[in-house]
């Protein structure tokens, strides 16, 4: 149990150091590029870690069109919006937004996810959760300041867009784990590189050691080894005892921002931070039967 739960918080905190890593990347690495190449990273040593178990890749064409699917809406495309949106805002402030994942995880599991209905705690949940979001980004939108708006909005899509990759993952058809998740980064690989190369020439850039290093920090650990234990976990302790990983992950995110980078926390952002907590916890509420 003492270990299970010490992987738990190290999948919150590596998760949580992402932002980080991102806002160092992207300061001299597009964020198409970036998100190529830290899908291509976590593919080799996916696929490697695979071969060395003796897995195969799925075969049969459902389970790799469910691969292509969960490889861009659950890697690619969220990796890039949420690069581009870390190219202005601060990785705390990211990493708030990103507080919207789980809440929209309900909503969509209420009518895709059989077994998994709305409660009145989960739609009072979502509300305090949306609030949250809305004190956080609130002012911008109303002052219509354009900006900093679009890219905590691209933030949250990115967010939207893990909340329904989990949904695709619940329907997934089975196969082992780790051969899986190779084949979902295999997926992401052939989709990212080739826009990568049509659209940031990513021959002609110069990216720092710093930048190149935050590239294969977020390849090796939030995406590779992150997706190792959440497996681990899993399939130790099922998905119920993951849960809670996502109320840790905006609390390490703002403060690995704090800490590494020295970013400042607006009273404005702790409340919203607060709110959007106190939301997932009453939406994980569940009434004792009498």
């Amino acid at each position: 149990m003492v270990r299970h739960l010490a992987l738990l918080f190290a999948l919150a905190l590596i998760w949580g150091s992402s932002f980080m890593a991102i806002k160092i990347g992207v300061e001299t690495i597009p964020p198409m590029t970036l998100a190529a190449g830290r899908v291509v990273f976590a593919t080799l040593l996916l696929w490697g870690f695979a071969g060395i178990q003796g897995l195969a890749l799925p075969r049969g064409g459902r389970i790799w069109f469910y691969c292509f699917l969960i490889g861009i809406i659950g890697n690619g495309l969220p990796f890039t919006l949420i690069n581009w949106g870390e190219e202005k805002i601060d990785s705390g402030l990211a990493a708030i937004l990103m507080a919207v994942m789980p809440l929209a995880t309900v909503v969509m599991a209420h009518f895709f996810t059989a077994g998994d209905r709305m409660t009145q705690a989960k739609l009072l949940g979502v509300a305090c959760g949306f609030g949250g979001v809305v004190i956080l980004v609130g002012p911008e939108a109303l002052k219509g300041l354009g900006g900093d708006f679009w890219r905590q909005l691209a933030t949250a899509g990115g967010a939207i867009c893990y909340a329904i990759a989990a949904i695709l993952t619940r329907n997934m058809p089975a196969a082992p784990l780790i051969a899986r998740s190779a084949a979902v980064m295999i997926a992401a690989s052939v989709m990212m590189v080739p826009l990568s190369l049509i659209f940031d020439a990513p021959w002609t850039l110069a990216p720092s050691t710093e930048a190149l290093l935050a590239g294969a920090y977020l390849g090796l650990f939030p995406t590779a080894v992150a997706t190792i234990i959440l497996f681990h976990l899993l399939k130790s302790r099922g998905a119920s005892f993951i849960a809670p990983v996502n109320y840790l992950i905006p609390v390490f995110g703002v403060l690995w921002g704090i800490v590494a980078l020295g970013e400042e926390v607006s009273p404005r952002a702790v409340l919203a931070l607060s709110v959007i907590l106190v939301g997932m916890a009453v939406a994980q509420y569940q009434r004792r039967p009498r």
